[in-house]
């Protein structure tokens, strides 16, 4: 008999005992750890500015997080497939640690290349923050899935309370602007490596040589099911990065102060999580697919609130539609990808999609700072053609997912 703790598909609703353990731990790691993510993302593109000859290059260290992501996502996914997510996650922190060493030591010494660095290094923790979502579907049985995924994006809650209030607590609290702040990025993350000792998900046993080795890569990119699941979590994802990572730059550049700028991302990142509580039943419900689409929507209607105005209000309502429409439309794309794969493809087909996602997400970055601080001449124009860049990826997801929604359900 094929041992139930291996195949979670096989676990019974009634016990989800191990997995509501560690849905605990994910969910403290996403709301502590989490919290260095809106930190880096309120002061990573200001810093850059401060630090970096050139004000287009001035989002650079926020690209060079989420291409230090896109590089170890692989890595990091085969070294859980090998050696488990305890491994991982520590690591992933142990990554994340040394990056705000190393950007602390370059804001000290004024350095960009230094802070880039860091950036990079970053980047390890923000791969392994990924696969938070994953793992909370490794020990549920397939009726609690999408609630667990659900519930460990809601630990992103206190992470959207405390990571801005952190910074504005520590980011003048030194003679060098913005170093205290990377200094309890160093703590909270030797923090997180403690904490994941307590996770209870069993290491993968090695395949037998007879075992089956699953889809190639191409072949899951061929599946249909799989590829619009990478299409609207990469879009979703891409399209949430690309105006958040210029929002600080373009409230700052509107008039309004710091402590303004970091309310705004309180208030998007409280979005993006808020809706996890019930998302995960509005998919039981509605399906996947719709969840999605309205998503797609929502993101859209994030850029019609931003193109109405640059008052105050404009960027805190545009950034919390903004982080609803990425809640709904990752964590569908997420949870579709979950149950399109088999139990030996899981490392191959995350890695897979994290390399991809956070591939198009280094991307939205870069170009958010060019769009934002090189386009128009104005913080007001550039905000202008930041939010009309969505229009073409929008479309994309929304003709990806009507395609598959009215194909017959054979991928």
């Amino acid at each position: 008999m094929q041992d139930q703790t291996r195949n979670p598909d096989l676990i019974a609703p009634d016990t989800d005992r191990r997995a509501w353990r560690n849905v605990g731990v994910l969910v403290l790691a996403q709301a502590f750890l989490g919290a260095q993510m809106p930190m880096i993302f309120i002061l990573g593109g200001l810093a850059g500015q401060s630090l970096a000859s050139n004000v287009c290059l001035a989002t650079l260290p926020i690209s060079m997080i989420v291409l230090g992501s896109m590089l170890t996502a692989t890595p990091l996914a085969a070294i859980m497939q090998r050696f488990g997510r305890r491994v991982g996650f520590a690591i992933g922190a142990s990554g994340g640690m040394i990056g705000a060493g190393i950007a602390a030591y370059g804001l000290y010494t004024a350095s960009f290349g230094f802070f880039l660095l860091g950036s990079l290094f970053t980047g390890i923790y923000m791969s392994a923050q990924g696969f938070y979502r994953f793992a909370a579907a490794d020990t549920a049985s397939a009726a609690f899935r999408p609630k667990a995924i659900s519930y460990v994006l809601a630990g992103g809650l206190a992470s959207a309370v405390i990571g801005p209030q952190l910074v504005k607590v520590t980011s003048e609290a030194m003679v060098v602007p913005f170093m205290g702040t990377y200094l309890v990025v160093m703590a909270i993350n030797a923090f997180g490596v403690v904490l994941f000792a307590f996770l209870d998900i069993p290491t993968p046993e090695p395949a037998a040589a007879d075992a089956p080795r699953g889809r190639s890569r191409m072949e899951l990119l061929k599946t249909p099911r799989i590829a619009v699941a990478i299409i609207c979590a990469m879009v979703s994802y891409a399209l949430m990065n690309l105006v958040m990572t210029s929002a600080p730059l373009a409230v700052v550049g509107c008039g309004f102060t710091r402590s303004s700028a970091a309310d705004v991302v309180t208030g998007h990142v409280l979005a993006m999580y808020v809706p996890s509580f019930f998302t995960g039943h509005l998919i039981a419900r509605f399906g996947v697919e719709r969840i999605v689409a309205l998503g797609l929507m929502i993101l859209a209607g994030a850029g019609g609130v931003a193109l109405a105005g640059v008052e105050l209000g404009n960027f805190l309502v545009a950034l919390m539609l903004l982080g609803i429409g990425w809640n709904f439309g990752f964590i569908g794309a997420t949870t579709m990808l979950a149950g399109a794969h088999r139990p030996e493809e899981r490392g191959r087909v995350q890695g897979l999609n994290d390399m991809i996602v956070f591939g198009c997400v280094t991307i939205a970055s870069l170009a958010s700072g060019g769009l934002m601080n090189c386009s128009g001449g104005s913080a007001q124009a550039g905000w202008a053609a930041v939010n009309m860049a969505m229009v073409p990826f929008l479309a994309l997801a929304g003709a990806a997912l009507i395609w598959l929604m009215l194909r017959p359900r054979d991928g």
